[in-house]
């Protein structure tokens, strides 16, 4: 399977499992303002790994990955979502994970 140049992978870390059917929004920031590109939903092992548009549509920039922690999480989300900003500057694969609790999350470049 071909991936995107841009991928990610949610781990509810409380649970020790994959965070399936959460939606996440990719976006770009164009002149100031973010255009969303396309949203997703994670797949049973947590991980997205195709948008809805080529890599070619991916040009190098700001990008933001918006995660919908609240529906997945339920009244104990603490966060309603999660936003994660990056730079694209080069074409080396990014690989954005989330490391989700009720209470708190991290992030890093995966590889």
């Amino acid at each position: 399977m071909s991936k995107s140049l841009i991928t990610t992978h949610i781990l509810d870390t409380s649970l020790g499992l994959p965070a399936a059917n959460v939606a996440v929004t990719l976006s770009v920031q164009i002149d100031q303002h973010w255009q969303e590109l396309d949203t997703q939903q994670t797949d049973a092992d947590g991980r997205i790994f195709n948008w809805a548009l080529n890599d070619a549509q991916l040009p190098f920039g700001l990008y933001r990955l918006r995660f919908d922690t609240e529906t997945y999480l339920g009244e104990s989300a603490f966060f309603p979502w999660v936003e994660i900003c990056f730079q694209r500057r080069d074409e080396r694969h990014h690989h954005i994970p989330l490391l989700l609790t009720a209470f708190g999350y991290s992030t890093y470049r995966g590889s």
